[in-house]
């Protein structure tokens, strides 16, 4: 009889832990899912932390082809989000920012071996120009294969410290122009350098005529998020510690993430 009314309250006990677990995910969780944006910068061999070899960064799109993820353009992400669209679980977004030679060496062959879409913020004065960024034929060869362009300013500088308007629309406005002359094609969104903003740039970058910007988690408050997209830094250890990468692609990493 002790026996039966122990088994009984260890049920009990499971039950209200499952009913509770399951009531966080519903009440409070699940509502803050967000598309997972991942963040690239460089590709190759470098010991540093902005570096993915290529090798990692194949079997991270392998993993992201093979548990069927919904690869969507940042378009698609920001057109979603501005006609209320519940997004799709299971769907990510791959953006790359500043437009090194290596994105066209080592990145965009998997990118195209895979047949995921991707966006390149480039610093438009860089290309051609510095000898280990790309060149405007890399640039139009990546475009044709079906890679999205966006601006990342002229020259990379933070944003924040520049102290005139003119200052502020020669970089948000001017790498616009420059990216979409060579190109041939709107150029739809920016990203702030180093994912520094304020209300003033922000302000810029809507009147320039871009439908979003994103930037890194740090600085995004989240009032205005078609501008304020939070981004997911995605590194070269990410492929040997699979929990850090299963987090990175829930959806809920930016809830929390401390850094």
């Amino acid at each position: 009889m002790i026996r039966n009314i122990k088994k009984h309250k260890r049920l009990v006990v499971c039950l209200l832990f499952i009913s509770t677990l399951f009531s966080f995910y519903i009440l409070w969780l699940s509502p803050h899912y967000t598309v997972p944006i991942l963040m690239y910068h460089r590709f190759g061999y470098e010991s540093n932390t902005l570096f993915v070899t290529p090798e990692n960064f194949d079997r991270q799109m392998a993993y992201l082809k093979n548990k069927k993820y919904n690869v969507i353009s940042f378009d698609q992400l920001v057109s979603g989000m501005k006609q209320n669209k519940k997004p799709r679980r299971h769907t990510v977004v791959i953006t790359i920012d500043d437009g090194y030679k290596d994105v066209y060496q080592y990145a965009f062959p998997i990118l195209k071996k895979y047949a995921f879409p991707a966006i390149i913020f480039l610093i438009s004065d860089y290309v051609d120009t510095k000898d280990d960024f790309v060149s405007w034929e890399e640039v139009k060869t990546m475009s044709n294969g079906g890679i999205a362009f966006g601006a990342h300013t002229r020259r990379h500088l933070l944003l924040t410290t520049l102290t005139t308007e003119e200052e502020l629309r020669d970089e948000i406005g001017g790498s616009k122009y420059i990216i979409e002359r060579k190109l041939g094609i709107p150029v739809d969104y920016f990203c702030y350098p180093s994912g520094v903003f304020d209300d003033k740039v922000k302000t810029m970058v809507k009147n320039t005529g871009y439908k979003g910007a994103c930037g890194i988690h740090l600085f995004c408050t989240g009032n205005d998020t078609t501008y304020e997209l939070k981004r997911i830094k995605i590194t070269n250890s990410d492929t040997t510690k699979p929990f850090n990468y299963l987090s990175k692609l829930s959806g809920y990493y930016n809830v929390f993430r401390s850094k």
